[in-house]
């Protein structure tokens, strides 16, 4: 009884997985977007001259993703660009922070973003899709267990390739501080600020990049492996490295330690300033190079705009021509 009971318990589970793939939620139908379906992607875009672009950089990160994680990602997914901040929150449900600017669910198969047309995105479009879907990818792979945070962002981040010198920078500055987090409270980055946020999302990149570099691309897939088959996170890492939770966020906290320090948030920090001198330099030679060009104009424009009059003896402006007939003039 208690075996039929898990049974019918998993194929309930299993058959609401299956509708929710194919099946629009309300939040979903209220938006009235004309859908574009490509070979394995499905989008709703208020402008759809991103869609060629948008598909090229999903199945692009697509295949990087059935490499990493050995899977068949034969799922199609929805893909919202949105201009309308409403349509976005009736997706994500108005769950999530205001510096957010994409999200994944992969439970409904869905991504949705902001459009870089009426948002400041800080993130480039094809940053944004490849990291969203990365969540998706991952969650797929995971099953019905969800993975630790810092790697499914890690792996996001890695995937798409997003690291920048701000990272950098922030990490100089949590390590140098005591600002890092344990990988564990990464859980939580949805409540963190924005400069926290930032912090947590550099330290998952910099932790997978640490995993991969150490152990190799098959352990990221041996712990997310470990993950679907519902082992915990210590049990996974040991089988996927070798070291438990402990020893690997030890190791990793080490590997910083080399990568981040005063000598390298002193660089950063020189180099922020250089780079801030290079932007004034070229300002002012640009203003200066325009302002040189509409001199340059005007001088030009001058010379077909006498400024010679001759009213006649400028010696003697009074002086009467004596040859003139007119008598009156006498």
């Amino acid at each position: 009884m208690r075996f039929l009971r898990v049974f019918i318990q998993v194929g309930i589970i299993i058959l609401f997985f299956a509708f929710s793939a194919n099946a629009l939620s309300p939040a979903q139908r209220g938006i009235k977007i004309k859908p574009v379906e490509t070979e394995h992607f499905i989008f709703y875009f208020n402008n759809p001259e991103y869609i060629n672009f948008a598909d090229s950089i999903l199945n692009s990160t697509r295949q990087k993703m059935i490499l990493l994680l050995k899977d068949t990602l034969s799922y199609k997914p929805y893909v919202y660009l949105l201009d309308d901040l409403d349509q976005f929150n009736k997706l994500t449900y108005g769950k999530f922070p205001d510096w957010g600017a994409a999200a994944a669910y992969p439970e409904r198969k869905l991504i949705a973003i902001k459009s870089p047309d009426h948002f400041n995105l800080n993130k480039s479009l094809n940053e944004l899709l490849a990291h969203e879907y990365t969540h998706m990818a991952v969650a797929g792979k995971c099953g019905f267990y969800r993975p630790p945070r810092w790697i499914n962002e890690g792996l996001a981040m890695y995937t798409s390739a997003e690291w920048s010198w701000s990272d950098n920078l922030a990490m100089g500055k949590a390590a140098v501080f005591g600002q890092l987090i344990p990988l564990k409270d990464i859980e939580l980055v949805n409540r963190f600020n924005e400069s926290k946020a930032h912090v947590a999302y550099s330290q998952s990149y910099m932790a997978v990049q640490f995993m991969l570099r150490q152990y190799g691309k098959n352990s990221v897939n041996l712990f997310l492996t470990q993950i679907s088959l519902n082992k915990s996170i210590d049990q996974a890492l040991l089988t996927a490295t070798g070291s438990t939770y402990y020893e690997f966020e030890n190791d990793y906290r080490l590997y910083l330690s080399k990568q981040f320090n005063y000598a390298s948030l002193f660089m950063d920090t020189l180099f922020f300033w250089l780079a801030l001198a290079l932007i004034v330099i070229i300002a002012f030679f640009m203003r200066f190079k325009k302002r040189r060009q509409y001199y340059k104009k005007w001088e030009e424009e001058e010379k077909y705009h006498s400024t010679d009059f001759d009213y006649g003896d400028p010696s003697n402006p009074e002086q009467v021509d004596d040859d003139d007939d007119e008598s009156w003039r006498k």
